[in-house]
């Protein structure tokens, strides 16, 4: 269990971002086999289909990928995202289309469904790995150190460190019932919390 323990420990964000990646990814591949289906069951042919639809499917995981998978990474402007997510989607793309093309063109078996079905999966399988790693390193970075000597980041579940990789705000100080911090001393010196204070006071 202490190896376990430090394994997690030490892979801890890219477990959490590979584990929400992946659900991200899960309905983009269901937007893409569905639209796939779709598509070449409509006469398009089998590289078209797969391009449209991994187009319409990469709409769903940038949004997925932006405001959940790494949201407490550092983030630019939307246009620079876009172009970069973009570019390397393209790339992911030519993966996909390439798995689709292999088993059409080379195997012959544009029609063969069991074929085709393991061909674009294993497209996307081999395209998820790629974009997962380059988004890391390329769209969405990690978040820069802070300068020595720096106070501590304070970070949530899953090393979210709030909405657009902000730090997260300090939780407020707690009150006590008569709406003082708790330890305020009156005029007198005493503790204003102090309920037997609070006794005396109303007497």
């Amino acid at each position: 269990m202490t190896l376990v323990r430090r394994l997690y420990g030490r892979f801890r964000q890219l477990i959490h971002e590979g584990s929400k990646f992946l659900v991200v990814g899960g309905v983009g591949l269901v937007v893409t086999n569905g639209m796939y289906g779709l598509l070449h069951g409509h006469g398009m042919g089998p590289v078209k289909s797969t391009t449209v639809a991994t187009i319409v499917a990469s709409i769903v995981t940038y949004v997925g990928n932006r405001y959940w998978s790494f949201r407490h990474r550092e983030r630019s402007n939307v246009a620079r995202e876009g172009t970069i997510f973009l570019a390397l989607n393209g790339v992911g793309i030519v993966i996909q289309d390439a798995a689709v093309a292999f088993n059409a063109y080379v195997l012959g078996l544009p029609h063969n469904k069991v074929a085709e079905v393991i061909a674009l999966n294993t497209g996307i399988a081999l395209a998820t790995v790629f974009r997962f790693l380059s988004y890391r390193r390329w769209v969405w970075q990690a978040p820069a150190a802070p300068p020595a000597g720096a106070p501590a980041v304070p970070v949530g579940p899953g090393g979210d460190r709030g909405d657009n990789g902000r730090p997260a705000s300090p939780l407020p100080p707690l009150m006590s019932p008569n709406g003082h911090l708790p330890g305020s001393l009156g005029a007198d010196g005493a503790a204003l919390d102090d309920p037997d204070q609070r006794t005396a006071n109303r007497r």
